[in-house]
Protein backbone atom coordinates (compact mmCIF):
# COMPACT_ATOMS: atom_id res chain seq x y z
CA UNK A 1 0.00 0.00 0.00
CA UNK A 2 3.00 2.70 0.59
CA UNK A 3 4.38 1.35 -2.33
CA UNK A 4 1.23 2.24 -4.63
CA UNK A 5 1.10 5.82 -2.53
CA UNK A 6 4.73 6.20 -3.54
CA UNK A 7 4.32 5.48 -7.11
CA UNK A 8 1.57 7.81 -7.84
CA UNK A 9 3.03 10.43 -5.86
CA UNK A 10 6.77 10.46 -8.16
CA UNK A 11 4.49 10.41 -11.26
CA UNK A 12 2.67 13.64 -10.20
CA UNK A 13 5.97 15.26 -9.62
CA UNK A 14 7.21 13.98 -13.13
CA UNK A 15 3.83 15.30 -14.86
CA UNK A 16 4.23 18.83 -13.07
CA UNK A 17 7.93 18.97 -13.90
CA UNK A 18 7.09 18.04 -17.53
CA UNK A 19 4.59 20.06 -17.57
CA UNK A 20 6.17 22.86 -16.24
CA UNK A 21 9.38 22.65 -18.42
CA UNK A 22 7.05 23.29 -21.79
CA UNK A 23 5.39 26.33 -20.57
CA UNK A 24 8.77 27.39 -19.78
CA UNK A 25 10.36 26.45 -23.11
CA UNK A 26 6.96 27.88 -24.93
CA UNK A 27 7.46 31.36 -23.22
CA UNK A 28 11.06 31.20 -24.71
CA UNK A 29 10.20 30.72 -27.90
CA UNK A 30 7.56 33.52 -28.34
CA UNK A 31 8.51 36.82 -29.93
CA UNK A 32 10.05 39.59 -27.17
CA UNK A 33 7.94 42.54 -27.27
CA UNK A 34 9.41 45.34 -30.14
CA UNK A 35 8.33 48.94 -28.96
CA UNK A 36 8.11 51.84 -31.04
CA UNK A 37 9.31 54.84 -30.34
CA UNK A 38 8.13 58.59 -30.94
CA UNK A 39 10.24 62.18 -30.71
CA UNK A 40 8.48 65.27 -29.62
CA UNK A 41 7.82 67.87 -32.25
CA UNK A 42 7.14 71.83 -31.89
CA UNK A 43 3.58 73.11 -32.41
CA UNK A 44 0.89 75.18 -30.29
CA UNK A 45 -1.21 74.26 -27.94
CA UNK A 46 -4.75 75.18 -27.13
CA UNK A 47 -6.52 74.32 -24.30
CA UNK A 48 -10.38 75.63 -24.34
CA UNK A 49 -14.31 74.60 -23.77
CA UNK A 50 -17.20 74.85 -25.49
CA UNK A 51 -20.21 76.71 -25.24
CA UNK A 52 -23.08 76.01 -27.54
CA UNK A 53 -25.59 79.25 -28.35
CA UNK A 54 -26.78 81.50 -31.54
CA UNK A 55 -25.73 84.40 -32.62
CA UNK A 56 -27.66 87.57 -31.81
CA UNK A 57 -27.74 91.41 -32.14
CA UNK A 58 -26.17 93.17 -29.25
CA UNK A 59 -29.69 95.87 -28.33
CA UNK A 60 -32.77 94.84 -30.20
CA UNK A 61 -35.76 97.65 -30.16
CA UNK A 62 -39.62 96.98 -29.97
CA UNK A 63 -41.00 99.50 -32.16
CA UNK A 64 -44.74 99.28 -29.78
CA UNK A 65 -47.78 101.94 -30.87
CA UNK A 66 -48.67 104.88 -28.20
CA UNK A 67 -52.44 104.37 -28.82
CA UNK A 68 -54.53 101.35 -29.26
CA UNK A 69 -56.47 100.58 -32.81
CA UNK A 70 -56.12 98.57 -35.99
CA UNK A 71 -53.20 98.66 -38.33
CA UNK A 72 -53.86 100.48 -41.70
CA UNK A 73 -50.93 100.07 -43.42
CA UNK A 74 -47.69 99.18 -42.68
CA UNK A 75 -44.90 100.52 -44.82
CA UNK A 76 -41.70 98.03 -44.17
CA UNK A 77 -40.63 94.59 -44.65
CA UNK A 78 -38.11 92.36 -42.61
CA UNK A 79 -34.64 93.22 -43.74
CA UNK A 80 -35.23 96.72 -44.63
CA UNK A 81 -32.58 99.15 -43.15
CA UNK A 82 -34.03 102.17 -41.65
CA UNK A 83 -33.14 105.38 -40.17
CA UNK A 84 -34.68 107.02 -36.94
CA UNK A 85 -37.90 108.76 -37.90
CA UNK A 86 -38.67 107.01 -40.68
CA UNK A 87 -42.33 105.64 -41.09
CA UNK A 88 -43.34 102.25 -40.26
CA UNK A 89 -46.66 101.50 -39.91
CA UNK A 90 -50.14 103.62 -39.57
CA UNK A 91 -52.60 102.80 -36.66
CA UNK A 92 -56.79 103.64 -37.67
CA UNK A 93 -58.20 104.27 -33.97
CA UNK A 94 -60.88 102.50 -32.60
CA UNK A 95 -62.61 104.99 -30.30
CA UNK A 96 -63.61 103.42 -26.49
CA UNK A 97 -66.52 104.04 -25.97
CA UNK A 98 -66.00 104.73 -22.37
CA UNK A 99 -63.17 106.93 -22.83
CA UNK A 100 -65.40 109.19 -25.61
CA UNK A 101 -68.10 108.98 -23.08
CA UNK A 102 -65.95 110.20 -20.33
CA UNK A 103 -63.91 113.09 -22.31
CA UNK A 104 -67.08 114.22 -23.76
CA UNK A 105 -68.57 114.86 -20.25
CA UNK A 106 -65.25 116.41 -19.46
CA UNK A 107 -65.90 119.01 -22.34
CA UNK A 108 -69.72 119.54 -21.06
CA UNK A 109 -68.56 120.44 -17.70
CA UNK A 110 -65.45 122.31 -18.59
CA UNK A 111 -68.00 124.80 -20.74
CA UNK A 112 -70.06 124.85 -17.71
CA UNK A 113 -67.18 126.46 -15.85
CA UNK A 114 -66.26 128.48 -19.06
CA UNK A 115 -69.51 130.26 -18.56
CA UNK A 116 -69.60 131.12 -15.08
CA UNK A 117 -66.57 132.72 -15.79
CA UNK A 118 -67.38 134.59 -18.87
CA UNK A 119 -70.32 135.82 -16.39
CA UNK A 120 -68.21 136.68 -13.94
CA UNK A 121 -65.67 138.64 -15.73
CA UNK A 122 -68.58 140.36 -17.67
CA UNK A 123 -69.74 141.52 -14.11
CA UNK A 124 -66.69 142.56 -12.81
CA UNK A 125 -65.77 144.24 -16.14
CA UNK A 126 -68.94 146.53 -15.50
CA UNK A 127 -68.10 147.12 -11.93
CA UNK A 128 -64.42 148.35 -13.32
CA UNK A 129 -66.00 151.06 -16.05
CA UNK A 130 -68.25 152.11 -13.00
CA UNK A 131 -65.43 152.94 -10.82
CA UNK A 132 -63.19 154.07 -12.71
CA UNK A 133 -65.85 156.96 -14.12
CA UNK A 134 -66.26 157.67 -10.80
CA UNK A 135 -62.49 157.70 -9.79
CA UNK A 136 -62.07 160.22 -12.98
CA UNK A 137 -64.79 162.55 -11.63
CA UNK A 138 -63.05 161.55 -8.00
CA UNK A 139 -65.78 161.13 -6.29
CA UNK A 140 -64.02 157.34 -5.00
CA UNK A 141 -60.72 156.98 -3.95
CA UNK A 142 -57.97 155.32 -5.40
CA UNK A 143 -57.86 152.46 -2.91
CA UNK A 144 -61.33 151.88 -4.06
CA UNK A 145 -60.46 151.68 -7.66
CA UNK A 146 -57.49 149.51 -7.39
CA UNK A 147 -59.27 147.20 -5.76
CA UNK A 148 -61.88 147.01 -8.80
CA UNK A 149 -59.37 146.86 -10.86
CA UNK A 150 -57.89 143.62 -9.27
CA UNK A 151 -61.44 142.07 -9.22
CA UNK A 152 -60.99 142.67 -12.83
CA UNK A 153 -57.89 141.62 -13.93
CA UNK A 154 -58.47 137.95 -11.65
CA UNK A 155 -61.88 137.27 -13.42
CA UNK A 156 -60.37 137.98 -16.79
CA UNK A 157 -57.43 135.50 -15.53
CA UNK A 158 -59.90 132.76 -14.92
CA UNK A 159 -61.58 132.94 -18.10
CA UNK A 160 -58.60 132.87 -20.04
CA UNK A 161 -57.98 129.58 -17.30
CA UNK A 162 -61.14 127.82 -18.38
CA UNK A 163 -60.97 128.33 -22.03
CA UNK A 164 -57.39 127.05 -22.39
CA UNK A 165 -58.82 124.09 -20.10
CA UNK A 166 -61.93 123.55 -22.63
CA UNK A 167 -59.17 123.60 -25.48
CA UNK A 168 -57.59 120.94 -23.76
CA UNK A 169 -60.43 118.77 -23.36
CA UNK A 170 -61.23 119.31 -27.22
CA UNK A 171 -57.82 118.62 -27.79
CA UNK A 172 -58.16 115.24 -25.61
CA UNK A 173 -61.64 114.39 -26.84
CA UNK A 174 -59.74 114.52 -30.97
CA UNK A 175 -57.15 112.22 -29.59
CA UNK A 176 -59.72 109.30 -28.23
CA UNK A 177 -61.67 109.80 -30.90
CA UNK A 178 -59.06 109.90 -33.97
CA UNK A 179 -55.81 109.42 -32.71
CA UNK A 180 -54.49 112.91 -33.51
CA UNK A 181 -55.78 116.59 -33.37
CA UNK A 182 -54.93 119.71 -34.87
CA UNK A 183 -51.56 121.45 -33.48
CA UNK A 184 -49.84 118.19 -32.93
CA UNK A 185 -50.06 116.64 -36.44
CA UNK A 186 -50.58 113.94 -38.22
CA UNK A 187 -48.14 111.98 -36.25
CA UNK A 188 -48.94 112.23 -32.59
CA UNK A 189 -50.37 109.22 -32.33
CA UNK A 190 -51.88 106.99 -35.84
CA UNK A 191 -48.10 107.48 -37.54
CA UNK A 192 -45.30 104.95 -35.89
CA UNK A 193 -41.79 106.02 -36.69
CA UNK A 194 -39.13 104.25 -36.24
CA UNK A 195 -37.06 105.45 -32.45
CA UNK A 196 -33.48 103.99 -33.96
CA UNK A 197 -31.46 103.25 -36.64
CA UNK A 198 -30.86 99.79 -38.23
CA UNK A 199 -32.11 96.80 -39.86
CA UNK A 200 -36.18 95.77 -39.73
CA UNK A 201 -35.73 92.14 -38.26
CA UNK A 202 -39.10 91.38 -37.83
CA UNK A 203 -42.76 92.59 -38.09
CA UNK A 204 -45.24 90.27 -36.51
CA UNK A 205 -48.35 92.16 -37.30
CA UNK A 206 -50.50 92.55 -40.60
CA UNK A 207 -52.52 95.28 -42.26
CA UNK A 208 -55.69 94.74 -40.65
CA UNK A 209 -54.36 93.28 -37.12
CA UNK A 210 -55.20 95.22 -33.88
CA UNK A 211 -52.84 96.88 -31.41
CA UNK A 212 -52.85 97.29 -28.26
CA UNK A 213 -50.85 100.26 -27.04
CA UNK A 214 -48.35 99.60 -24.15
CA UNK A 215 -49.22 100.36 -20.51
CA UNK A 216 -48.80 99.56 -16.77
CA UNK A 217 -50.77 96.24 -17.35
CA UNK A 218 -49.71 94.93 -20.87
CA UNK A 219 -46.27 95.48 -22.49
CA UNK A 220 -48.51 96.52 -26.03
CA UNK A 221 -47.95 94.96 -29.05
CA UNK A 222 -45.05 94.42 -31.21
CA UNK A 223 -44.99 96.28 -34.45
CA UNK A 224 -41.45 96.12 -35.71
CA UNK A 225 -37.95 94.65 -34.76
CA UNK A 226 -34.93 96.71 -34.81
CA UNK A 227 -31.36 95.90 -34.75
CA UNK A 228 -27.85 97.13 -35.75
CA UNK A 229 -26.24 94.09 -37.21
CA UNK A 230 -23.19 95.74 -37.34
CA UNK A 231 -22.87 95.24 -33.96
CA UNK A 232 -23.47 91.23 -32.44
CA UNK A 233 -23.29 89.14 -29.87
CA UNK A 234 -22.67 85.21 -29.20
CA UNK A 235 -24.71 84.30 -26.33
CA UNK A 236 -24.53 80.58 -24.96
CA UNK A 237 -24.74 78.71 -21.94
CA UNK A 238 -21.77 76.63 -20.24
CA UNK A 239 -22.30 73.83 -17.42
CA UNK A 240 -21.22 74.36 -14.16
CA UNK A 241 -18.65 72.14 -14.35
CA UNK A 242 -16.88 74.41 -16.31
CA UNK A 243 -17.92 77.71 -15.16
CA UNK A 244 -15.28 77.68 -12.72
CA UNK A 245 -12.43 77.62 -15.38
CA UNK A 246 -13.60 80.73 -16.95
CA UNK A 247 -13.36 84.60 -16.34
CA UNK A 248 -14.47 87.92 -18.43
CA UNK A 249 -12.14 89.09 -20.86
CA UNK A 250 -11.06 85.95 -22.15
CA UNK A 251 -10.91 85.24 -26.13
CA UNK A 252 -13.42 83.07 -27.88
CA UNK A 253 -13.15 81.62 -31.67
CA UNK A 254 -17.13 81.48 -32.69
CA UNK A 255 -17.72 78.90 -35.39
CA UNK A 256 -21.68 79.52 -37.22
CA UNK A 257 -24.02 75.91 -38.49
CA UNK A 258 -24.61 77.75 -41.31
CA UNK A 259 -20.84 79.52 -42.26
CA UNK A 260 -18.56 76.16 -41.52
CA UNK A 261 -15.94 78.00 -43.70
CA UNK A 262 -15.14 81.28 -41.47
CA UNK A 263 -14.14 81.58 -38.02
CA UNK A 264 -15.31 84.83 -35.92
CA UNK A 265 -13.46 86.18 -33.04
CA UNK A 266 -15.04 87.48 -29.91
CA UNK A 267 -14.61 88.65 -26.20
CA UNK A 268 -15.96 86.72 -23.47
CA UNK A 269 -17.73 89.96 -21.00
CA UNK A 270 -20.40 88.59 -19.07
CA UNK A 271 -21.16 85.38 -17.27
CA UNK A 272 -24.32 84.96 -15.02
CA UNK A 273 -24.19 85.02 -11.75
CA UNK A 274 -26.95 82.59 -11.19
CA UNK A 275 -26.95 78.98 -12.91
CA UNK A 276 -30.38 77.66 -14.55
CA UNK A 277 -31.39 74.33 -14.36
CA UNK A 278 -32.00 72.25 -17.80
CA UNK A 279 -32.50 68.77 -18.12
CA UNK A 280 -30.91 68.10 -14.22
CA UNK A 281 -28.34 70.08 -14.98
CA UNK A 282 -26.97 73.68 -13.75
CA UNK A 283 -26.14 76.19 -17.37
CA UNK A 284 -24.49 79.53 -17.00
CA UNK A 285 -25.26 82.01 -19.22
CA UNK A 286 -22.92 83.64 -21.32
CA UNK A 287 -22.12 86.50 -23.52
CA UNK A 288 -19.43 87.66 -25.72
CA UNK A 289 -18.78 90.54 -28.05
CA UNK A 290 -18.11 89.91 -31.62
CA UNK A 291 -15.41 91.78 -33.14
CA UNK A 292 -16.74 94.01 -36.02
CA UNK A 293 -14.05 93.21 -38.15
CA UNK A 294 -15.44 89.69 -38.88
CA UNK A 295 -19.28 90.94 -38.96
CA UNK A 296 -19.05 93.72 -41.24
CA UNK A 297 -17.19 91.68 -44.05
CA UNK A 298 -19.66 89.30 -43.66
CA UNK A 299 -23.19 88.83 -43.31
CA UNK A 300 -24.40 86.62 -40.15
CA UNK A 301 -28.80 86.87 -39.62
CA UNK A 302 -29.63 87.14 -36.05
CA UNK A 303 -30.83 83.74 -34.30
CA UNK A 304 -28.15 81.67 -36.37
CA UNK A 305 -26.93 78.43 -34.49
CA UNK A 306 -23.40 78.71 -33.25
CA UNK A 307 -20.23 77.41 -31.13
CA UNK A 308 -17.89 78.97 -28.64
CA UNK A 309 -14.00 78.02 -28.23
CA UNK A 310 -13.99 79.79 -24.58
CA UNK A 311 -9.87 79.87 -25.07
CA UNK A 312 -8.39 79.17 -21.68
CA UNK A 313 -4.50 78.98 -22.22
CA UNK A 314 -2.37 79.09 -25.23
CA UNK A 315 0.85 78.24 -26.11
CA UNK A 316 2.35 78.77 -29.40
CA UNK A 317 5.96 77.43 -30.85
CA UNK A 318 6.21 75.26 -28.14
CA UNK A 319 7.79 71.72 -27.89
CA UNK A 320 5.24 69.34 -27.65
CA UNK A 321 4.62 65.52 -27.24
CA UNK A 322 1.52 62.42 -27.34
CA UNK A 323 -0.06 62.84 -23.65
CA UNK A 324 -0.37 59.00 -24.20
CA UNK A 325 3.86 58.47 -23.94
CA UNK A 326 3.72 60.07 -20.39
CA UNK A 327 3.76 57.73 -16.94
CA UNK A 328 3.31 58.95 -13.29
CA UNK A 329 4.97 57.24 -10.74
CA UNK A 330 2.62 55.61 -8.59
CA UNK A 331 4.34 57.31 -5.40
CA UNK A 332 4.80 60.46 -6.28
CA UNK A 333 2.51 61.03 -9.11
CA UNK A 334 5.35 62.54 -10.76
CA UNK A 335 5.38 62.53 -14.69
CA UNK A 336 8.40 60.95 -16.83
CA UNK A 337 9.05 59.38 -19.76
CA UNK A 338 11.23 56.54 -21.09
CA UNK A 339 13.93 57.77 -23.85
CA UNK A 340 16.08 54.98 -26.25
CA UNK A 341 19.28 54.63 -25.17
CA UNK A 342 20.29 51.53 -27.16
CA UNK A 343 18.54 48.84 -29.17
CA UNK A 344 14.91 48.18 -26.73
CA UNK A 345 16.79 49.57 -24.11
CA UNK A 346 15.32 53.07 -22.39
CA UNK A 347 16.31 54.78 -19.39
CA UNK A 348 13.62 57.12 -17.00
CA UNK A 349 13.44 60.51 -17.78
CA UNK A 350 11.21 63.31 -15.25
CA UNK A 351 9.69 65.55 -17.43
CA UNK A 352 7.86 68.91 -16.45
CA UNK A 353 4.87 69.84 -18.50
CA UNK A 354 2.60 72.51 -19.19
CA UNK A 355 -0.64 72.83 -20.86
CA UNK A 356 -2.75 70.41 -22.35
CA UNK A 357 -5.68 70.01 -24.93
CA UNK A 358 -5.72 66.44 -24.18
CA UNK A 359 -4.03 64.71 -26.94
CA UNK A 360 -1.16 66.68 -26.98
CA UNK A 361 0.73 68.23 -23.68
CA UNK A 362 3.22 70.99 -23.63
CA UNK A 363 6.92 69.77 -22.68
CA UNK A 364 8.74 72.15 -20.76
CA UNK A 365 11.91 70.07 -19.44
CA UNK A 366 12.70 66.84 -19.65
CA UNK A 367 13.02 66.18 -23.33
CA UNK A 368 14.69 67.10 -26.86
CA UNK A 369 12.98 67.15 -29.98
CA UNK A 370 15.60 64.61 -31.33
CA UNK A 371 15.05 61.85 -28.12
CA UNK A 372 13.13 58.85 -29.02
CA UNK A 373 10.07 58.51 -26.55
CA UNK A 374 8.96 54.86 -25.91
CA UNK A 375 5.39 53.84 -26.82
CA UNK A 376 4.94 52.48 -23.79
CA UNK A 377 1.22 51.57 -23.69
CA UNK A 378 0.86 49.93 -27.99
CA UNK A 379 -1.29 47.28 -28.52
CA UNK A 380 -0.10 44.15 -29.38
CA UNK A 381 -0.82 42.51 -32.65
CA UNK A 382 -3.34 40.18 -32.80
CA UNK A 383 -2.33 36.70 -33.41
CA UNK A 384 -3.63 34.06 -35.85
Amino acid sequence: MKRTKTIIILVTIAVLFTVSMYWLYSKNIENPIVYTTEQASVGTIVKKTVATGSIVPKEEVLIKPNISGIIDEIYVEAGEVIKAGELIAKVKVVPNVSSLNSAKNNINSIRTQVETARLAFENQKSIYNRQKELFEKGVISANEFDNAQLSYDQSKQRLKQEEVSLMSANQNYDIVKTGTTSGMGASANTEIRATVSGMVLDVPVKTGNQVIEANNFNDGTTIATIADVDKMIFEGKVDESEVGKIKEGLPLEITVGALPDKTFQAELDYIAPKGISENSAIQFEIKGTMKKNDTSQTFIRAGLSANASIILAKAENVLTIKEALVQYDPKTQKPFVEIQIGDQKFERREVELGISDGIDVEVKSGVSKDDNIKVWNQLKQPTN
